[in-house]
């Protein structure tokens, strides 16, 4: 069965639907189911595919894509011409995980995408996460400006991915001694390359005491 993430496109626009599920489809890890072009549809689709991400337009030929929004069990990106302040708003009280108004670029709607990939990295399973966990995934949702895939790299941070690439799974305290390093510095290299979705983090459960934090490459 594919563990890619479904997504579901809901766009009274036939054309514009149909372009975004090609950006969908573009990203490894993310699979476009039929979109659909009103707010009954999508209720009636979300109930049987059980999408992990809806993109929802705010204006629908039978309801406000706001309205439906309230009433969607599922992460929902909102993907529209609306740009009023009032819409954004309501749109993030009501549950949106991002707001992205169109015309936009298939890299704009591919740095979300990836981004949601790496929130939904951060918060999987069924054990509990610390606070920590919750600012980095929320953190990472939204792309930094100008967000490329590629940049330089310091010359620590490319020891600590060299290091990373020796285990399988590795502490931040073990990464600190191998590059010589305090343990304070390896965290916070890790931790904006787990932002940056180049490293991934697990947490370990032991019998007593705080999970502990163990990074590997994707």
């Amino acid at each position: 069965m594919s563990k890619d993430l479904r997504v579901l496109i809901v766009d009274d626009d036939f054309h514009v639907a149909r372009l975004h599920a090609e950006y969908v489809r573009s990203v490894p890890g993310f699979q476009a189911l039929d979109p659909v072009s009103t707010a009954d549809a999508a209720l009636r689709a979300v109930e049987a595919h059980r999408p992990d991400l809806v993109l929802l337009d705010v204006y629908l030929p039978d309801a406000l894509g706001l309205d439906l929004l309230r009433t969607l069990d599922t992460d929902v990106f909102m993907l529209t011409a609306a740009a009023e302040v009032d819409a954004v708003r309501k749109a993030y009280r009501r549950g949106a995980l991002t707001y992205l108004i169109k015309p936009f670029s298939a890299e704009q709607l591919t740095q979300r995408l990836q981004a949601y990939a790496r929130y939904r990295r951060l918060l999987l399973g069924p054990q509990g996460v610390d606070q920590q966990a919750v600012d980095r995934a929320l953190r990472g949702l939204t792309p930094a400006p100008n967000a490329t895939g590629t940049r330089a790299r310091q010359a620590t941070e490319t020891a600590v991915l060299k290091a990373l690439e020796a285990e399988a799974r590795v502490s931040a305290s073990e990464i600190a001694r191998t590059v010589g390093v305090s343990r304070a510095t390896a965290q916070r290299y890790l931790s904006a390359l787990v932002d940056e979705g180049v490293v991934e983090i697990e947490l370990e459960y032991g019998s007593t005491g705080r999970p502990e934090h163990l990074y590997r490459l994707p």
